[in-house]
């Protein structure tokens, strides 16, 4: 049983709200603030695939789950997923109904601000987590839940947001790097970890991940050895270099054919593949369909 301050069910309770207030049904939005986005779905979905950058993940109701590999993410109100690195998921918005919407947001993380405060001398010390993982879900103190909160509530000041919000922000990651969600910050963006040498590696295949790459190529860069490589990209990721790649290009093909209107043969050219029917079984095993019919069940969801 989850037993919370008043405070705690206060500030829960206000970033429902704002959510809901600002959001329309089943619309994911950007709000003034930057890197915070507010998504609301009045219905539980069917799994959805995405790339999902580094975040912040917290609910002011409803409950979610994300998968990865053969990982399950399961979090609510009472819980928050924190992702430091690019990942291929798939997430289910579950157990809400039109009387209790889903009211979700998600802040972009900044990486260099919190590499910035994890050198500050005065911020106390914590351990490394002893193995490397693609995401975490952990509890939300209630100084985390506070800095939040103001945050979601700078959406309804506009004028405020240029001056408040990145103070509030770094105050924020403060409390999230002494937290329980703290190690797993530390772990990827503390420089010469195993865990940040291979989150610039996962940085390097997005960023180029219609081109063709040597697993000699990725190593000799980490300075590993190749079990060491592999290991801790498997566990960062949940995927070996190979499957994470053909994620990213499967991904962003289905973005090409829904919002582009590129065809499958043209989008498979554009994300890397060199044939089309390699492309089509991928995105077939991936996806469950096709991508005529995907697509064309995508666009028909939407009118």
């Amino acid at each position: 049983m989850n037993v919370r301050s008043a405070s705690d069910v206060e500030n829960t309770n206000t970033i429902r709200d704002v959510i809901l207030s600002i959001t329309p049904d089943d619309a994911c939005i950007e709000t003034v603030v930057p890197g915070l986005r507010f998504i609301r779905s009045d219905n539980p979905t069917e799994p959805v695939s995405y790339i999902l950058a580094p975040n912040i993940c917290m609910l002011g109701q409803g409950c979610k789950r994300a998968f990865i590999g053969d990982e399950t993410f399961l979090y609510d109100q009472y819980k928050m997923l924190v992702s430091a690195v690019h990942l291929p998921v798939m997430s289910q918005i579950i157990d809400v109904e039109p009387s209790t919407p889903y009211a979700g947001l998600t802040l972009e993380l900044d990486l260099n601000l919190l590499t910035e405060l994890i050198a500050h001398e005065s911020l106390p010390k914590q351990k490394l987590w002893p193995a490397p993982k693609p995401m975490a879900v952990t509890g939300i103190s209630t100084a985390v839940l506070d800095a939040m909160a103001r945050l979601v509530r700078l959406t309804q000041a506009p004028d405020h947001v240029d001056i408040l919000a990145p103070l509030i922000k770094k105050e924020l990651y403060f409390y999230l790097l002494i937290g329980e969600q703290g190690p797993y910050l530390r772990q990827v963006v503390t420089e010469g970890s195993h865990s940040h040498r291979v989150a610039k590696i996962v940085n390097r295949i997005k960023d180029n991940f219609a081109k063709a790459f040597t697993i000699d190529e990725l190593i000799k860069d980490t300075g590993m050895s190749m079990s060491t490589f592999h290991q801790h990209f498997k566990a960062l990721t949940s995927m070996t270099p190979v499957q994470f790649q053909k994620n990213l290009r499967l991904n962003e093909a289905r973005k090409l054919m829904i919002t582009d209107h590129f065809d499958a043969q043209n989008a498979a050219f554009h994300v890397g593949y060199e044939s089309p029917s390699q492309f089509s079984r991928e995105y077939s095993r991936q996806f469950g369909l096709s991508p005529m019919k995907d697509i064309k069940r995508i666009r028909n969801s939407a009118l």
